[in-house]
C-alpha cells in the first residue's frame, strides 16, 4: 500500500517550482498534482491516455472539446484520450489531482516527445 498526504504533496509541488507534480505511477495508472495561479494558463496538449480531473479547490472553467464548463471544488471531469482540453478562465487557484489510466505517455506514439513530468506536455 502506498499512502500520501496532501499536504506533504502541495510542499512538494511548491518546491519544484513546476505547476504538476507525479507522486504515484504504476503501469495502469499516474496520479499527479496540478496548479494553475488565477488568470494563469494552461498549456496542456491532448493526452495519449483518459484523464480524469478532481478540482479539489479553486475556480476556473475547463474547455474539453467544444464543451465549455465552470469547475469548482468537488467537480470531476473525464477526458478521453486525445481530445483538446484546457482550463481557463482562472479565477481562484485551481488544484487539481490529474488521474491517467494508463500511466501518462505509455501509449504516446513512438516519436512522440517523451515525457517531461509535466500534464500533457505542457512545460510544467
Amino acid at each position: 500500500m502506498q499512502q500520501f498526504d496532501v499536504t506533504h504533496l502541495i510542499a512538494a509541488r511548491d518546491a519544484s517550482e513546476r505547476p504538476y507534480l507525479e507522486f504515484l505511477r504504476v503501469p495502469s495508472l499516474s496520479v499527479g498534482l496540478y496548479v494553475l495561479p488565477a488568470e494563469g494558463v494552461d498549456p496542456q496538449q491532448p493526452h495519449s491516455e483518459d484523464e480524469v480531473y478532481y478540482v479539489a479547490s479553486g475556480r476556473g472553467r475547463i474547455l474539453v472539446g467544444t464543451e465549455d464548463r465552470d469547475v469548482g471544488p468537488g467537480a470531476i471531469v473525464y477526458v478521453p484520450a486525445g481530445v483538446e482540453h484546457r482550463f481557463h478562465t482562472i479565477a481562484e487557484e485551481l488544484t487539481i489531482v490529474v488521474f491517467f489510466a494508463p500511466a501518462e505517455y505509455t501509449q504516446a506514439s513512438p516519436t512522440a516527445p517523451a515525457g517531461d513530468g509535466s500534464v500533457g506536455g505542457a512545460s510544467c
